[in-house]
């Protein structure tokens, strides 16, 4: 097997939503020594599967996926926990003379692993309130001069109606005495693997959007109606934590609570599930690191790179 220095391999699998993952990955893991971890800021979440297209039990038998179910919705997953649980699947996974195969869409995520992350420091509620009373005060745009005056760089960066930003920026300069790009520029350490990075999807965007619409359909004659009601019921669930922000719940919850009918939730499930897409393909596009695109309609093709590459 490939090796740099002293640094195993780890393979990336990524891609837009409905791009053929999942798919990929089982055929490759019945080829190579290769073990799953996903990436993935939806699969995390229990008794949220048909809307996040969660591996059946069937694929999981195949391909168990590490990093799934390992959340209840009403908590948070933050992408330092995540680079935190997947290096140390990693470990186990190498431990074992197998690959970690990385599989998901939240490059958010795989950017974490790669570069490390910022010694950012926890929210200060109290700080918070501070910083709130005193824009009520004296106007958001005022607080934006004031960053301007402690992080010329983050003040170009947010806009000056962008409150939540400028309080973050602010509240990290309290806390820490820090600024916001200082803190950022301190990275952690980086990713002590011989990455090898792979996007899937299909050539043309209009296939992508056919998928993204057949699956949409699928998943509401699976039952994800039902699947959200469940979640609608409880009272500790609301729009906005990030698991029902997630796509496809959102537009279903908005649908259960009365702010549009069926077929506008279709419409709009299927429409944020294209955005999403979007998002992803123009943040692979512009990925720094070396990568190499396979085709979704060439499954076998893809395969075989996949292979040559590890060998």
């Amino acid at each position: 097997m490939l090796r740099n220095s002293d640094n195993p391999i780890a393979i990336f699998l990524m891609g837009p939503t409905a791009s053929g993952k999942t798919d990929l990955a089982i055929k490759l893991c019945q080829t190579l020594p290769l073990e799953i971890i996903s990436v993935d800021s939806a699969l995390i979440y229990k008794g949220m599967d048909i809307g996040t297209a969660k591996p059946s039990a069937e694929e999981l038998a195949l391909a168990p996926h590490r990093l799934i179910d390992i959340k209840d919705p009403a908590e948070t997953y933050s992408a330092a926990e995540f680079r935190h649980d997947a290096l140390q699947e990693m470990t186990k996974i190498t431990a074992q003379g197998k690959i970690p195969l990385l599989v998901g869409g939240t490059m958010l995520y795989y950017k974490a692993l790669l570069e490390g992350l910022s010694p950012l420091p926890s929210a200060d509620e109290n700080i918070r309130r501070e910083i709130e009373q005193e824009a009520k005060k004296y106007g958001w745009h005022a607080l934006h001069q004031k960053l301007a005056e402690i992080d010329p760089i983050s003040a170009q960066r947010i806009n000056p109606n962008d409150s939540q930003r400028i309080n973050r920026a602010l509240e990290v300069f309290y806390i820490s005495g820090q600024s916001l790009t200082s803190l950022m520029n301190q990275k952690g350490n980086k990713l002590p693997y011989k990455i090898l990075q792979f996007a899937i999807a299909p050539q043309e965007r209009a296939i992508l959007h056919q998928r993204i619409e057949q699956r949409f359909n699928k998943m509401l004659a699976l039952g994800f109606q039902q699947e959200v009601e469940t979640l609608f019921q409880r009272s500790d669930l609301h729009l906005n934590l990030p698991s029902i922000r997630c796509v496809g719940y959102r537009q279903m919850w908005e649908f259960l609570q009365g702010d549009y009918d069926y077929n506008e939730m279709v419409f709009r499930g299927i429409c944020a599930t294209r955005q999403l897409a979007k998002r992803q393909i123009t943040w692979l596009r512009g990925w720094k690191y070396p990568l190499q695109w396979l085709d979704s309609l060439q499954i076998e093709q893809a395969k075989q790179s996949v292979i040559q590459s590890v060998k």
